[in-house]
């Protein structure tokens, strides 16, 4: 998989710095507000603003298939309704996951990890695989999307960023697979946000984007982690965040910010 469009991280000492290989500006959810969320088609509009790294929400299905959804169920985002827990992927493969965005995304599924690997590797799409678990199942989840990171991206010169707000599951995914990279994600900073980080072995941490400023980068930064800022749909906010040292910029809107 190349990696043409990866970082140009801004002048600063990087000696202490993890290796960071990623494109500086992710797309949010495959494609942000071009394509319904999690879908192949978002991974197609991202290939096509030429946008070198996607972020994409990873839970498993009753008979614990991994695939893409960011909500504990799928009514929001599918014809379909109840917990995704609770529903085998057979269930959730049948269900309309485009038409609520679109008339023209009729019948965009929701797809597995899998299909989505294939789909990345073919287009040349660095990928944040974000472990969202269904309430209770933190650990499996971990578990089961590490591994199947391992498989299905064990060719790919740059293997995915895992990253999680669950502790337990970045942990477990950390157990599973301690090659792959991980980067923690948090709302508003923790005071703790070191120690968190270091206990989880992380190469990065993740922040709401209005909740840091530029001396929380350069801590950040000191103590050895790379950053990535979400949710950052502002052109000029995205522009100072690179100037403040932020490695890695998760947008919505990858048809009007560019770095």
């Amino acid at each position: 998989m190349s990696i043409d469009r990866r970082d140009s991280s801004p002048a600063s000492s990087l000696s202490s710095l993890p290796t960071w290989p990623y494109p500086a500006l992710v797309a949010h959810r495959c494609a942000g507000v071009l394509a319904p969320e999690n879908t192949l088609a978002g991974l197609a509009q991202a290939a096509r603003h030429h946008v070198g790294m996607v972020e994409f929400d990873a839970k498993l299905s009753a008979d614990d298939v991994p695939f893409l959804l960011h909500d504990d169920d799928v009514d929001r985002t599918s014809n379909g309704h109840g917990p995704a827990a609770s529903l085998s992927y057979a269930r959730i493969a049948a269900l309309d996951a485009g038409s609520w965005f679109g008339a023209a995304f009729s019948n965009e599924r929701m797809p597995t990890l899998e299909a989505v690997a294939q789909r990345c590797i073919e287009l040349k799409l660095c990928a944040n695989v974000e472990i969202k678990p269904c309430p209770g199942r933190e650990v499996v989840t971990g578990v089961r999307v590490a591994q199947a990171v391992q498989v299905l991206w064990k060719d790919a010169p740059v293997p995915p960023l895992l990253s999680s707000f669950s502790e337990e599951a970045l942990d477990a995914a950390r157990r599973t697979a301690p090659e792959l990279a991980r980067g923690v994600l948090f709302g508003r900073p923790p005071g703790d946000w070191l120690a968190r980080a270091q206990r989880l072995a992380c190469v990065s941490v993740h922040f709401d984007h209005t909740q840091i400023d530029r001396l929380l980068i350069d801590a950040i930064r000191a103590a050895g982690f790379r950053t990535l800022a979400y949710t950052v749909n502002d052109a000029a906010r995205a522009r100072t965040l690179r100037e403040w040292g932020v490695d890695a910029i998760c947008t919505d809107r990858i048809d009007t910010v560019s770095l």
